[in-house]
């Protein structure tokens, strides 16, 4: 008779998990566990301490999560959500997952609208995917007003359910282009998430390749199309002195700094992320 103990169950998960390349299985094999029984990470490791027993309806629902992942589908789309900073956000097909590096770029966005002199700061997010970054923005500076953008209506559909409630957010469906010409020289903070690989470029994560949406991955030859379109777009909506943030790759610092001072920018500067790797460019508006 095989072993119904919680712990050999997700041993034989993480095992199965790490025979096909998954970054962290056993972290992965516990999630997919607390997600079938109802259980956060922590406890479920408490149930294994214990040597508490999994119920067979329970296994053979944690069995058929194991071969999803086992198939490289994101853990995230698996369980319905993705952790962002203090945030649950639920995600799935047609949204990019927001990923842990990003919380440290939309940090430059809130400092700048925590230390802003105006009483109502705005702070713009084009191309907002899940919403994580306007809705980080939106609830740690609450007297904030929050708009964001998004161009495709699957994210978007995502974007809106996360945002639901959120009284100083507003989310639209427009191109990054055309999005709040009302609020044209009044933005105190720009920030972008923007799509940076270079069409050839294809991602070596299946999770990434197979099922994030190219939308969100691929801009253009150089990666840096869309980044062109933002520092044109930003220095529109910010007024004298605002700051833009923008995500990229690590070895797209340079190149992006350069287009933004050629644009006019000034003060243009790249941070690291806390990898170590080049992830976050700003700069101010003149």
């Amino acid at each position: 008779m095989p072993d119904s103990s919680l712990s050999a169950v997700v041993r034989a998960a993480a095992q199965r998990l790490a025979d096909v390349g998954v970054p962290e299985p056993l972290v992965d094999a516990e999630l997919l566990a607390g997600h079938v029984t109802g259980r956060s990470r922590g406890e479920v490791q408490a149930a294994i301490v214990r040597g508490d027993r999994i119920d067979e309806e329970d296994a053979a629902a944690l069995e058929e999560l194991v071969v999803r992942r086992c198939a490289r589908e994101p853990l995230q789309h698996i369980t319905g959500t993705a952790p962002f900073r203090h945030l649950e956000l639920a995600v799935g097909p047609g949204v990019f997952v927001p990923r842990p590096e990003t919380e440290t770029v939309v940090q430059y966005a809130i400092d700048a609208l925590l230390n802003a002199a105006e009483p109502a700061p705005i702070g713009v997010d084009l191309g907002t995917g899940s919403g994580a970054i306007a809705l980080a923005m939106a609830t740690e500076v609450p007297h904030a007003r929050i708009f964001a953008a998004e161009l495709s209506a699957d994210a978007h559909a995502w974007a809106s359910r996360n945002v639901a409630g959120v009284e100083n957010l507003t989310l639209v469906l427009a191109d990054l282009d055309d999005a709040f010409p009302e609020l044209d020289g009044e933005a105190t903070v720009v920030i972008s998430n923007p799509p940076y690989v270079p069409d050839a470029a294809i991602p070596r994560d299946p999770e990434v390749r197979l099922f994030d949406p190219a939308m969100a991955l691929y801009g253009g030859e150089d990666g840096l199309d869309v980044v062109r379109r933002l520092s044109t777009r930003a220095l529109r909506l910010l007024h004298p002195g605002g700051l833009l943030v923008i995500e990229h790759g690590e070895l797209q610092g340079e190149a992006i700094r350069a287009i933004l001072t050629a644009d006019g920018w000034r003060a243009a500067a790249t941070h690291r992320d806390l990898t170590l790797r080049d992830r976050t460019t700003t700069a101010l508006r003149p």
